[in-house]
């Protein structure tokens, strides 16, 4: 048993007596014996205790019961109870003020030490308990703080990051719009070089060789451009659907116009149309981006002299549209990175690109909320297949 200093509230003094003597026995320092609650208030502002053994029923103004809510306010010392009573009404009372333990006269040295010990282990929990609770609450606020000011930082961060992507666009789109304008002035010359070329001239043959080759780079210097811009826009969120209506046989007329004037490889196209609407509402810049793409990829991939075959049709509100070619297909372990910008799978050699195209088709089918799928075996070739909402 430790050894504890106690102050004893008492009124009667024959009670106030044994208790000193059975305390002391246990070893405890009596720093006081008050009979009132004033009294006791009194000793504990000249000296401490670590424990207090209440008399409920005090006589003056302060009972027991007014004087442990002071104590327990201004000094916050466990405070034990000592009543002759163990009516329930009693204990209603008592209740409120959280008492570290309750004792009924007459009491055994035994069961006083017992009652004390357990007062005392009561007392240390709920103070180690309070203060991990305000250690808890003030990291908690600390912690606040810090994640306020980061909230603050990555606010502030996010912000320039923006600005930064903004100003990147607008680069990149007014760079590439005045790429667009002097490519166009080169490919007209080129073209009336060709012409120029038609007529009798020493030099007819490599004047025309020339013209093509100038010809065929600004074309895909071209098509890079259209789709950086295109990026451009999508990074700046100025992509939107802009629907209208559109013939759907010059339409088609004016992607396989564009794609066979740029085939290299001597690759034919094989087209077959099923029965199509004569008018469509869609937006036809975006349909163009898409089946440009994947015509044009087809054909790029495809081997010298081969075919690729073409299939669109109308169904229940939708294109379908079917792009097969026999080319060199995609590796079966990057087929998850095929619609990702700027990919090139391993095994397209020499042939050249910009890794944009299947992104950009991607992008478009995104907004006009189409669906893409595709089947692909390497060196067997590959097949995408494209459903679009249409009015």
């Amino acid at each position: 048993m430790f050894s504890l200093k106690v102050l004893i509230v008492e009124d009667d003094s024959v009670s106030a007596l044994l208790l000193k003597r059975a305390l002391e026995k246990n070893n405890h320092t009596i720093i006081g014996i008050a009979d009132s609650g004033e009294v006791a208030l009194q000793i504990l502002e000249e000296e401490s205790a670590e424990i207090v053994m209440m008399d409920i029923n005090l006589s003056g103004e302060l009972d027991g019961i007014k004087t442990t809510e002071i104590i327990n306010e201004k000094f916050d010392i466990p405070v034990v109870y000592l009543s002759a009573s163990s009516d329930a009404e009693t204990l209603n009372k008592v209740v409120g003020t959280n008492p570290s333990a309750y004792v009924i006269k007459p009491f055994n040295i035994r069961e006083l030490n017992m009652v004390i010990e357990l007062a005392i282990f009561k007392d240390r929990k709920e103070k180690e308990l309070q203060k991990l609770n305000n250690e808890l609450e003030e990291k908690v606020k600390q912690r606040t703080v810090e994640l306020y000011e980061a909230n603050k930082e990555l606010t502030k961060a996010l912000e320039k990051e923006r600005e930064i992507n903004e100003l990147k666009s607008r680069i990149v789109l007014n760079v590439s719009h005045g790429f667009k304008t002097p490519l166009t002035s080169i490919l007209s010359s080129a073209q009336l070089l060709q012409l120029y070329a038609e007529k009798d001239h020493p030099f007819k043959q490599k004047i025309s060789k020339h013209a093509m080759k100038i010809e065929n780079s600004v074309r895909a210097l071209n098509n890079l451009l259209t789709s950086v811009l295109f990026f451009g826009k999508a990074d700046a969120n100025m992509m939107e659907y802009k629907p209208k209506k559109m013939f759907v046989q010059a339409f088609i007329k004016e992607v396989l116009d564009t794609i066979k004037a740029g085939v290299e490889n001597n690759v034919k196209i094989k087209t077959e149309l099923g029965d199509l609407p004569k008018v469509i509402v869609s937006d036809s810049d975006l349909l163009y981006q898409v089946f440009e793409n994947l015509l044009s990829n087809a054909v790029k991939y495809s081997r010298d002299g081969g075919e690729v075959k073409f299939e669109l049709r109308y169904e229940d509100g939708h294109l379908l549209g079917k792009i097969q070619d026999k080319g060199i297909g995609i590796p079966k372990g990057e087929k998850d990175k095929l619609f990702d910008r700027f990919f090139r799978a391993h095994n397209v050699g020499i042939v050249e690109g910009s890794g944009l195209g299947l992104s950009i088709v991607k992008k478009c089918l995104e907004v006009l909320k189409g669906e893409i799928t595709f089947a692909t075996e390497m060196g067997k070739g590959t097949t995408f297949e494209v459903k679009i909402p249409v009015d």
